[in-house]
């Protein structure tokens, strides 16, 4: 066994000092430091003071260190997951774009090799869960930077015969055919439908809700904004407490402003994602995304005519982000990227607290939010 003490331990509704985290494989639960530290058969980790929090579970992540889970490489994807298992982040979705379906389906078949070289122990990086699929069933007038070439109307049998590794998809509701798919891989399947890269209207994007759809990809981000005569998929999002909603905390998708307002309206029904590329981790130059050509400088990515084109952010600091611009409880930010996403794609039991009994992913962090060591299924991983 193992214990962390002399830390801020962030539970789902508070921070707890002046105890222990007790744990192996997985979460034994809260202790008497001093206590704990006299037994000799328990190897005692000193936070010195830091945050221990639980594990961050990023689902909406396309890439890292020049690679992307649209390329279809396993190789790939252990060098992403170990990368972000840097950033604090224990489980993760890679998440495809709108690709040729022999390169979603190359992508697939590589998130489910990776998920078998994350059952070993000795496995250094995040764990995958499965897939994020960002289309291919979005509206072509809000692809951003996805491939228009790529665009399918709606069809449920791709996500039913894959329901084994996609946990989500996005569409476009106001498509042919998407209610239709929506209402489908709701009575199939136990994946998850998300509103997105969308120009549906109010009403469109209700009718969508109703089919079944429970999550928004990138609030604010490829979608119709809130106007006082048309609340559009931002105000119906905003509107429906049954729907969680992503937002990417980069300081440059969305003014931080605009993060009190959220947290007033969605409460415990906000994500907090990445929607990091392959440039996440390097240096500014130029990229590809879903095969096209990106420019990074600082935290903007671009395509060349200026669409803003995913992300190089990294999940703790999009956690401090939030925390910064709301003035939130730190419990209330960590929730956002652990407990939340875990909820929305049904592995709360296991993920996304440090409750007894679930997964001992752990991180802790500095008062910057800086990792400083990364735990997973009770093992360290990472040590700054």
């Amino acid at each position: 066994m193992r214990a962390i003490g002399n830390g801020r331990i962030v539970m789902p509704m508070g921070v707890v000092e002046n105890a222990a985290l007790l744990f192996d494989e997985k979460i034994i639960g809260l202790v008497d430091a001093d206590a704990i530290r006299a037994q000799s058969d328990v190897e005692w980790i000193d936070a010195k003071g830091a945050y221990v929090i639980p594990g961050l579970v990023d689902m909406h992540i396309h890439g890292y260190l020049g690679e992307d889970t649209s390329d279809g490489k396993v190789e790939g994807l252990v060098t992403m997951a170990e990368g972000i298992a840097k950033n604090g982040v224990t489980s993760w979705l890679p998440t495809t774009m709108t690709v040729s379906l022999a390169e979603i389906h190359a992508a697939l078949d590589a998130v489910r090799k990776l998920m078998e070289l994350g059952k070993s122990p000795d496995f250094k990086g995040a764990r995958a869960l499965g897939v994020n699929a960002e289309g291919p069933f979005i509206n072509p007038k809000k692809k951003g930077a996805q491939a228009e070439t790529n665009i399918l109307p709606p069809d449920a049998s791709l996500i039913v015969d894959n329901a084994d590794v996609i946990r989500i998809f996005t569409l476009a509701p106001e498509m042919p055919g998407a209610l239709e798919c929506i209402r489908t891989v709701r009575e199939k399947t136990n994946v998850e439908a998300s509103i997105g890269h969308t120009n549906a209207t109010y009403e469109e994007a209700k009718a969508g809700m109703e089919a079944g759809a429970r999550h928004v990809t990138h609030l604010f981000n490829a979608q119709t904004p809130l106007a006082h005569r048309d609340p559009g998929v931002v105000g119906a999002a905003l509107q429906n407490d049954d729907v969680t909603t992503e937002m990417i905390c980069d300081n440059f998708h969305i003014n931080p402003a605009v993060f009190p307002l959220v947290r007033k309206m969605k409460g415990d029904k906000l994500v907090l994602i990445t929607d990091c590329t392959r440039a996440g981790g390097l240096e500014d130059g130029e990229y590809t995304l879903g095969g096209q050509p990106i420019f990074v400088k600082g935290v903007e990515c671009r395509l060349a005519d200026g669409t803003i084109a995913g992300s190089v952010l990294k999940l703790n600091h999009a956690v401090r982000n939030y925390l910064r611009a709301t003035g939130c409880p730190i419990w209330e930010a960590v929730n956002a990227a652990s407990l939340t996403p875990a909820r929305a794609i049904h592995v709360d039991d296991c993920k996304g607290s440090l409750e007894p009994g679930k997964d001992a992913d752990i991180a802790i962090l500095n008062d910057e939010f800086e990792v400083l060591s990364t735990i997973i299924g009770g093992k360290t991983v990472y040590t700054a």
